[in-house]
C-alpha cells in the first residue's frame, strides 16, 4: 500500500509539472483518497492522469490559435490605424500650437493693455481727430446719398447745411492747427512739419486726404441746390461721376511731396550710406505711383468720353407704346415720366432708368445687356477708400 502511494505522488508529481489545471487538481484528490482507502487505485490513477493529460495538452494548443487569431486581427487593425497618422499629428501639432499661442495671449494680455494705453495717451489727439474726421464723413457721405435718390423731393435746407457743415469743419481743423501750416498739402507744397517723424507723416496725409473729401463732397452739394429745371436729374449724375473721379485722381498725387521728402530723408542724412538708400527709396516710391497713375489715367479717360458723350440707353416712347404698358413704369410704379425704350422693348422713366444703370448694366425685367460699363458715384457718393501713400 505504501508503495502504490509513493507510486501515486511520483505520478501527481510528474503531472503538476506537466499542468496546473482544476482536473488534475481532481486526480490529485481522487488519487489520495484512493490511498487511504484501498481499491482499484492504478485504474482509477491512470484514467484521472490521463483525462488531466489529455485537457493540458488541449490547453496548450488553444493559445497558439488564439494567438494566431490575434495577431491577424491586431495586423488589420494597425493597417487601418497606419492609413491617417499623418493628419492625427498634423491636427494635434495645431490644436497645441493654438494653445500655446492662446497661453502666450493671455499671461501678456495685462502687459498689452498697458502698452496700448501708453500709445493712446500719446497720441489722444490725433486718434480723437481721426475718429472725428470719419464719422463727419459719414454723416455727410449719406446725407447726400439720401437727398440725390430723392431727386426732386429733396431738401434744399438740408443741403445748404451739409455744406456749412462741412466748410465749417474743415475751417476750424485749419485754424486748431494753423501753426503747422498743414493746408499746404493741397497745392503740393510743404507743411512745417518735422518729416522726421514716420507720425506726423501719417497725420498730413491723413487729414489732407479727409479735407480734400469734404471739398469735393461740397460741390456735390452746390449741384443739389440747382434748380431741376436749369440742370436735370441725369446731369447731375454726371456731374457726380465726373466730380468723383477727379477727387480721387487729385488725391492720388496730393501725398507724393509730403512722402517723397520724408523718404529722402531716411536714416543718416550726412552719411553716405543714409543718403543712397534715401534716394533708392524715393525713386521706388515715384515708380510705383508712376505705375498707378496709368492705370487710373484709363478709368479717367473712360469717364471723360461719358461725361462727353452721355449715351443713351434708348429712345423716346410713343403714346401707343406706353398705353399698351399702362402707362405704369415697372420701376417707381407711377405714369411714365419722359418714356425712355429700351432695345429689348421695354420702357421705363427716364429718371429712373437713369438712376438703374448707376449700378447695372442689364434691363430690370429681361436682363438683356443694355449698357457696356457700370457708371460708378451717379449716386452721389464718395469713395470711403483713405489714401495713405
Amino acid at each position: 500500500m505504501q508503495s502504490n502511494c509513493s507510486h501515486l505522488h511520483s505520478i501527481q508529481g510528474s503531472s503538476d509539472d506537466s499542468s496546473s489545471s482544476p482536473s488534475t487538481h481532481a486526480a490529485r484528490l481522487s488519487g489520495e483518497s484512493s490511498c487511504h482507502q484501498g481499491g482499484d487505485v492504478r485504474i482509477q490513477l491512470s484514467s484521472a492522469v490521463g483525462e488531466a493529460r489529455e485537457s493540458a495538452s488541449s490547453r496548450h494548443s488553444r493559445p497558439g490559435s488564439q494567438s494566431r487569431l490575434h495577431g491577424h486581427a491586431h495586423s488589420e487593425a494597425a493597417g487601418v490605424d497606419d492609413s491617417t497618422p499623418d493628419s492625427e499629428e498634423h491636427s494635434s501639432s495645431s490644436f497645441s500650437e493654438l494653445r500655446y499661442l492662446l497661453q502666450w495671449l493671455h499671461k501678456s494680455l495685462p502687459y498689452i493693455l498697458i502698452l496700448c494705453v501708453k500709445v493712446i495717451m500719446q497720441h489722444i489727439i490725433g486718434i480723437s481727430l481721426g475718429i472725428g474726421l470719419l464719422t463727419t464723413y459719414m454723416y455727410a457721405n449719406k446725407s447726400i446719398i439720401n437727398q440725390v435718390f430723392l431727386r426732386e423731393r429733396c431738401s434744399k435746407l438740408q443741403c445748404a447745411w451739409l455744406l456749412v457743415y462741412l466748410t465749417g469743419s474743415s475751417l476750424l481743423l485749419y485754424y486748431t492747427f494753423h501753426s503747422q501750416s498743414l493746408y499746404y498739402s493741397l497745392i503740393f507744397l510743404n507743411p512745417t512739419v518735422d518729416f522726421i517723424n514716420f507720425w506726423e507723416v501719417l497725420w498730413i496725409v491723413g487729414v489732407t486726404d479727409f479735407i480734400l473729401k469734404f471739398l469735393f463732397m461740397g460741390f456735390k452739394c452746390f449741384i443739389l441746390l440747382v434748380p431741376s429745371f436749369m440742370m436735370s436729374f441725369k446731369s447731375k449724375g454726371y456731374w457726380y461721376m465726373l466730380l468723383e473721379e477727379l477727387c480721387q485722381y487729385y488725391r492720388m498725387f496730393v501725398p507724393i511731396p509730403v512722402w517723397f521728402r520724408y523718404l529722402i530723408g531716411y536714416g543718416e542724412p550726412d552719411s553716405l550710406l543714409g543718403r543712397t538708400l534715401g534716394i533708392l527709396l524715393a525713386l521706388l516710391y515715384l515708380i510705383l505711383k508712376l505705375l498707378s497713375f496709368f492705370g487710373q489715367l484709363r478709368n479717367f479717360r473712360q469717364v471723360l468720353r461719358i461725361f462727353c458723350t452721355r449715351p443713351h440707353y434708348g429712345v423716346t416712347a410713343s403714346k401707343r407704346q406706353c398705353s399698351e404698358v399702362d402707362d405704369i413704369c415697372s420701376i417707381c410704379q407711377a405714369e411714365f415720366q419722359k418714356p425712355i425704350l429700351l432695345i429689348c422693348q421695354h420702357i421705363f422713366c427716364e429718371e429712373c432708368i437713369s438712376l438703374w444703370f448707376n449700378r447695372e448694366k442689364t434691363c430690370p425685367l429681361c436682363r438683356t445687356v443694355i449698357s457696356d460699363h457700370v457708371n460708378k458715384w451717379k449716386d452721389g457718393a464718395t469713395s470711403m477708400h483713405l489714401q495713405i501713400f
